[in-house]
């Protein structure tokens, strides 16, 4: 499964993975969230509820550009700087085309669609 986002003039697309968390994820599109900074190596978008936890689990090879949803939050989570696995984080896909949009500073209104 394929996803668009876009916020501030920016479009870009993530593979989902094929986990429940994810699924749960494509079935709530489209969506109208809000993307802001967090930290120093990620954007978050809170969602409208909360998804599924079926099959989460630690993970590794953590990368920038993971796509990930924090679980006790309940917020998406885009990397674009280094990141380890937490407890209650879920990868639940990978950007496709860089990372390079996240790095615009600021809190912008996000559209997500799912393409396939």
């Amino acid at each position: 499964m394929k996803v668009e986002f876009s916020f501030a003039g920016f479009v870009f697309t993530a593979d989902l993975y094929d986990n429940p968390s994810a699924h749960d994820l494509a079935s709530m599109m489209p969506l109208e969230l809000t993307i802001d900074d967090y930290s120093i190596n990620e954007k978050i978008a809170y969602l409208p509820r909360k998804l599924t936890e079926q099959g989460s689990g630690i993970f590794e090879n953590e990368a920038v550009g993971d796509l990930c949803y924090y679980a006790p939050w309940g917020n998406l989570v885009f990397y674009y700087g280094s990141y380890h696995y937490a407890s209650g984080l879920i990868r639940l896909g990978r950007l496709d085309n860089g990372f390079e949009p996240l790095l615009t500073r600021g809190k912008f209104p996000l559209k997500a669609r799912l393409l396939s």
